[in-house]
């Protein structure tokens, strides 16, 4: 064998190249998009920042979305602990060494509400509420912190001379539903049984809540519905932050051997990524926005830190669910570009959007809606069609606005400069656009509909009550007082500042004296007040002072005949039930009778009407006032004025504004909710349009650049600004409106019906233009400094 020959080496064993699997190549690709994304420089960098504030915002929302049923349950928890124990409510409760007599003191201070007792000890070691840590000694106060800087302040001098107590220490969270809330424990050296107090054993109640009705479960469904599915849409236009860069950057990775497959998992990883810090800066946000939630009040409605903790499964899914939406908006949206070596060709004028498959969404969800059927009240809500049917509709909008703008902006031609350069930039990239204003569309379009639902079932909330304020705006009343007390008290809310006129009458129960053989002594009431009182409460012709009225009811004789058993004109009747404080009178033989009129209360009075000329009321025992008050409301604080008074007579005094229409509480409450929810959506759709905007400025950087170093004025760029913002925003609007009336209208006849308003979508409609002259006005500053002749600058 010589060196020539050809001889042959057997393979090592284990050096065998072998192909990466297809897992590991899809980890392979999904890694190097992380890397590309987070090793970008200063360009990778801030187009990953944008996309991880904007899932940041979105991801903040959600998580305070899953903390409300907690935030709901621990508010109930805390009421129900501070509220009195059923066994005194449904028993007679012995005095003891631990039992406490209170008396409520609510109040309200310029619309907000006051709550508050008056309390007294029975013993040496009395209950005290939640969050008290001892009990107030008389005239000493302990109030909750924000009631505390309330009476501090300027602002709350008036309700100051209303509760001039000492403060000797502050509620704690255990005894407050939230941190704004007006509450107090006053107490008291005075206060007995028969001045209205009530014995209390015990706190916590235990009391089973009162079930919601159907259209109230349908109004939350579609409240839920309408708050989410924008935050949902404005997390999937965020992952798209930055686009045009990366599509063309994926050119670059094809140039270099990269199929197309491995481009779209490489975006998949980069979108992946932004997603996951997007969660992280979401929950920074989250944590750090719980512990300044406390300081902030919106429609009334604030909450404690601890309340905001997410529901474990809630918070699970949110952190699955936007990574994965993530990589598949980003999957999805690539299918409609072509990425090639030397380029990427987007869908031309050739290949437009097709429009059939964008309306099969909504008209799938009206057809779910309508398949669901009318809402029984007696039947209970199956939820999940109700929720599926209008996310349906509210997202078929999202998708169908894009089809409309690029169809709408074909179409303009022509115009002054600023419009033109906007209409050409929309011509040439209309989906961005898009996408900014595909959020406050189905903002718009669901509050729409939710308006409309509410305005068709609000008068099955409103109760008619009866009550004229135009004779009286307010009514007091004060049990077991003198005589003498209850005539001063007409008197000093007459001399009260603002009060035009006072319905007052001192009032006590009287019986027919002597012998009677039945199991009831007939007995009726006897009403003291001046003339014009008495024409307020009954049919009466002429008055002068020292005249008396047998007044009878309206509809009712045999009401009337057993008070004439009392009532016997020239006979004696007895106030204080034959007691040592008993006094007799006798009814003038030349009473007229007359029939009752309804006071301002909407409550007819009959019995014994008698003017103090014929009765003196300091003489009464256990009398009862009661005080209907005509004020002028030109006069600023004049409710406070009355209040104060009031209060300044009888810390105790029942005092309660007349309204022609009384609200369900539910029903406000939902109503509050949905106005805290739609405040919060609308500042993400703020924040969603101007970091977009922001990102198509910084997008077109370069072009703005030629355009100023060619002479072009900056008004007119910013008026193209302008205009670039406003024609999506305005086809996006017509889009909700007409989407928000016909999804109004579906669930409205679910409700069986009939739609009451049609123009609710006005306000909607200024809110939405007024979110684009605001993200305008923002994004000004960045505009400027774009422009200038060195953004041409380049490496």
């Amino acid at each position: 064998m010589t060196l020539l020959d050809r001889k042959t080496v057997p393979p090592a064993e284990g050096l065998r190249p072998t192909a990466p699997s297809r897992a590991t190549g899809l980890l392979r690709n999904l890694g190097l998009g992380i890397r590309f994304a987070s090793s970008g420089g200063r360009e990778g960098w801030t187009r990953t920042l944008l996309t991880a504030v904007g899932v940041g915002l979105g991801v903040a929302l959600l998580l305070v979305a899953a903390s409300v049923p907690h935030l709901l349950d621990q508010r109930s928890a805390r009421d129900q602990a501070r509220a009195e124990a059923r066994v005194s409510r449904d028993h007679t409760v012995p005095k003891s060494d631990s039992t406490v007599l209170r008396i409520t003191a609510d109040s309200e201070f310029r619309g907000r509400s006051v709550e508050g007792f008056l309390m007294r000890p029975e013993g040496a070691h009395p209950v005290t509420p939640p969050g008290v840590a001892s009990f107030p000694g008389p005239d000493e106060m302990v109030v909750s912190p924000a009631l505390k800087e309330l009476l501090g302040s300027p602002e709350g001098r008036l309700l100051k001379e209303r509760l001039p107590y000492r403060i000797t220490g502050t509620i704690a969270d255990p005894g407050l539903i939230s941190p704004g809330e007006l509450r107090f424990y006053v107490g008291s050296a005075t206060l007995t049984t028969a001045a209205g107090g009530h014995r209390l054993a015990d706190y916590g109640a235990r009391d089973p809540s009162e079930p919601l009705s159907p259209v109230l479960i349908v109004l939350i469904i579609m409240i839920c519905v309408v708050l989410l599915v924008p935050v949902a849409i404005f997390i999937a236009t965020a992952v798209r932050f930055g686009g045009d860069r990366r599509d063309r950057r994926l050119a670059a990775l094809r140039l270099v051997g990269a199929d197309i497959r491995t481009t779209r998992r490489i975006a998949a990883g980069e979108a992946l990524f932004g997603a996951v810090l997007g969660l992280l800066t979401g929950l920074l946000l989250f944590l750090v926005g719980r512990q300044f939630v406390g300081a902030v009040e919106v429609w009334d409605v604030s909450a404690f830190p601890a309340d905001l903790v997410p529901a474990p499964w809630l918070a699970a899914l949110i952190a699955v669910a936007v990574p994965v939406a993530a990589v598949l908006v980003t999957l999805t949206a690539l299918r409609s570009v072509v990425i090639e070596p030397l380029g990427v060709v987007r869908s031309s004028r050739s290949h437009r959007r097709r429009l059939w498959w964008r309306l099969l969404m909504p008209v799938a969800g009206v057809v779910v809606l309508a398949l669901t059927g009318k809402v029984d009240k007696y039947a209970p809500v199956n939820p999940y069609p109700i929720a599926c049917g209008a996310v349906l509709v509210l997202v078929g909008l999202a998708l169908l606005l894009p089809w409309l703008v690029e169809a709408c902006v074909n179409r303009l031609h022509g115009g002054p400069v600023p419009w033109q350069l906007a209409t050409r930039r929309l011509q040439l990239s209309s989906g961005a656009a898009s996408r900014a204003v595909s959020g406050i569309t189905v903002a718009v379009a669901g509050a729409v509909a939710l308006q409309m639902l509410f305005a068709a079932v609000g008068d099955d909330f409103n109760r008619m009550t009866g009550q004229d304020p135009s004779r009286a705006q307010f009514t007091t009343s004060s049990e077991n007082v003198t005589g003498d007390a209850a005539a001063r008290t007409i008197k000093e809310f007459r001399a009260t500042k603002g009060v035009q006129a006072v319905i007052g009458t001192v009032e006590v129960y009287v019986t027919r004296p002597g012998k009677y053989e039945g199991d009831i002594r007939p007995t009726t009431s006897l009403s003291i007040g001046d003339c014009a009182t008495l024409r307020e409460l009954a049919r009466i012709d002429s008055c002068k002072e020292g005249d008396a009225f047998v007044v009878h009811p309206r509809n009712d004789k045999g009401m009337a005949a057993w008070m004439d058993e009392t009532a016997r004109k020239g006979k004696e009747v007895e106030a204080g039930s034959g007691g040592k404080r008993s006094v007799r009178w006798t009814l003038p033989a030349d009473a007229r009778t007359v029939v009752s009129r309804p006071d301002p209360m909407g409550e007819d009075h009959w019995g014994i009407m008698a003017t103090v000329g014929a009765v003196d009321p300091s003489t009464l025992p256990g009398a009862t006032v009661n005080a209907q008050i005509k004020v002028d409301e030109s006069v600023a604080d004049v409710s406070e004025y009355v209040r104060n008074t009031a209060a300044r007579i009888d810390p105790g005094m029942y005092v309660a504004s007349l309204n022609s229409v009384t609200r369900d509480r539910q029903y406000a409450s939902v109503q509050t909710s949905l106005q805290v929810g739609a405040t919060a959506t609308l500042l993400l759709i703020a924040a969603s349009m101007l970091v977009s905007q922001l990102e198509q400025l910084r997008e077109r950087r370069r072009l703005l650049s030629v355009l100023v170093a060619f002479g072009t004025r900056r008004t007119t760029l910013g008026w193209s600004v302008l205009w670039q913002t406003a024609v999506p925003v305005v086809i996006g609007l017509v889009v909700a409106v007409a989407g928000g009336l016909g999804l109004g209208a579906v669930m409205i006849r679910m409700i069986a019906k009939k739609v009451t308003h049609w123009w609710v979508f006005l306000p909607m409609v200024g809110a939405g233009t007024a979110l684009v002259l605001l993200v305008t006005l923002v994004s000004l500053p960045l505009l400027w400094r774009l422009m200038r002749p060195d953004g041409l600058r380049t490496e």
